[in-house]
């Protein structure tokens, strides 16, 4: 007998077994340290990616940038150093004549007077500023005020001064007797001559110090390289042998008019 329908109880049997439904695969998403990771059970493909982590508020980290100075920013740096080192070094020059200039060599010069403090009218003033001082002859000098009425206090000045010299005031001008020197003031004066050119020379090396020091300052600056230190601080010792020649020269100058009778 053919079955074309089934039974209540078999029915029901059909409905208790019935297959169960299959979820489709999850897809697992992580962060694993500084990679992503996604994996399906179903293909077993797994997709991996580098991930850049920025966190707000921390500057981004950059790479330092060192800009060399070029050679028209390294020879302006080197005349502006230089010009000033020269400045000094030429002040010096003269600090070394005018100390020269003031002693007296038994010949008359009226440089011999250029360190005279005068007290005029309640100020100290250069002698040179109130009175016109020659040379009329080559033992002696002559001082004509401006204004007679200072004649005494230049006087005053002039005893006071180191020049050992006697002022002989007429009530118009000042004249003034050049002794000559004795041996052995003259070895004297040679021995002050010889460290007044020492201190101008000392002078010299101490602007040469300062301006190297300007050089190595630019260098931590990262304005100039080790190497166009080097060849800087080579260029200014040149300048300073030029110097220090200058020096020389001017001593052996005054040495020799110091010890000639």
């Amino acid at each position: 007998m053919a079955m074309s329908s089934l039974s209540p109880a078999t029915s029901s049997v059909r409905s208790i077994y019935r297959q169960p439904r299959i979820s489709p695969p999850k897809t697992l998403l992580s962060l694993q340290g500084n990679k992503l990771s996604w994996s399906s059970s179903a293909s077993y493909v797994k997709l991996q990616a580098k991930v850049a982590l920025v966190v707000k508020g921390l500057p981004k980290k950059r790479d330092p940038i060192i800009k060399c100075a070029t050679m028209e920013e390294i020879e302006a740096e080197k005349s502006l150093i230089e010009k000033n080192a020269r400045e000094r070094m030429d002040k010096a020059i003269d600090s070394v004549l005018s100390n020269f200039n003031s002693i007296r060599t038994g010949r008359s010069n009226p440089a011999m007077l250029d360190k005279v403090e005068v007290e005029y009218y309640g100020s100290p003033v250069n002698l040179k500023t109130i009175a016109q001082i020659s040379t009329p002859d080559s033992s002696s000098l002559l001082v004509q005020p401006y204004d007679k009425s200072s004649l005494k206090s230049i006087e005053k000045a002039i005893v006071n001064s180191d020049l050992g010299l006697t002022p002989n005031n007429d009530g118009e001008v000042i004249r003034l007797s050049i002794p000559q020197l004795t041996s052995e003031r003259r070895k004297e004066l040679s021995k002050i001559v010889a460290k007044q050119a020492e201190d101008g020379k000392v002078a010299i090396r101490n602007i040469r110090r300062d301006a190297i020091k300007s050089y190595d300052k630019l260098e931590k600056e990262k304005k100039l390289s080790e190497d166009n230190v080097k060849d800087l601080s080579a260029d200014l010792q040149k300048v300073t042998d030029e110097y220090m020649k200058k020096i020389e020269s001017i001593f052996k100058q005054k040495e020799k008019e110091v010890l000639t009778v």
